[in-house]
Parts: C-alpha cells; sequence; structure tokens
C-alpha cells in the first residue's frame, strides 16, 4: 500500500459515514435557515474535516509501531473519529447561541 493511502485510509474508510453525519448537521434544526447558519454550518464542516485529517496524520506519525504495522491505523482512526465528533458536537452546541445572540 502506498504511504499516501496508507495515511489517508482512515477519511476513505470513514467518508461515507462522515457524509451521513454531515448531513444531519447540515438538516437539523430546520429553522431557522438564513445565509448566516448556512456560513456556520459550512465552516464547521470545513473545520471539521481539516481537524480530521490533522489529527489522523499526528497519531499515524507518532504511533508505536513496536504493536504492529496495523496499529498506526488503528489509532490512527480512532483518534480521528473522536475530534471529527467533538468539533461538530461543539458546533452543534455553539450554532444555536450564536445565531440567536446575533440574529
Amino acid at each position: 500500500m502506498s504511504p499516501t493511502v496508507a495515511q489517508n485510509l482512515a477519511l476513505l474508510l470513514f467518508l461515507p459515514w462522515f457524509l451521513i453525519l454531515g448531513t444531519l448537521f447540515w438538516v437539523y434544526p430546520r429553522q431557522p435557515r438564513g445565509a448566516r447558519r448556512v456560513v456556520f454550518d459550512m465552516v464547521s464542516l470545513a473545520v471539521s474535516v481539516g481537524a480530521f485529517l490533522l489529527s489522523i496524520h499526528w497519531a499515524y506519525a507518532v504511533a508505536d509501531r513496536g504493536h504492529g504495522s496495523m496499529w498506526a491505523q488503528i489509532l490512527a482512526t480512532a483518534v480521528g473519529y473522536g475530534v471529527f465528533l467533538a468539533v461538530l458536537g461543539v458546533a452543534f452546541a455553539l450554532r444555536a447561541r450564536v445565531l440567536r445572540r446575533r440574529g
């Protein structure tokens, strides 16, 4: 397996699930749906994917290969998924407060 594919394997495997979670984040709650909400959602999704990519590359680089060659993939996937959910969860919690306060 090429090194590029190995480092991004977690993204390739989680992409369908991220599309489902991103769609749910985008759709719910249905109202209010203004331009600021769309921008906030787009930025939140972009930041969560960016944080995921940074975290999987970091975890892949620092994984102890003494536990087997798959350990780097396992660690990268677990850390990346947690980071993606954490960023999306914080964005979901902040979205109502930010849009209500400035709306």
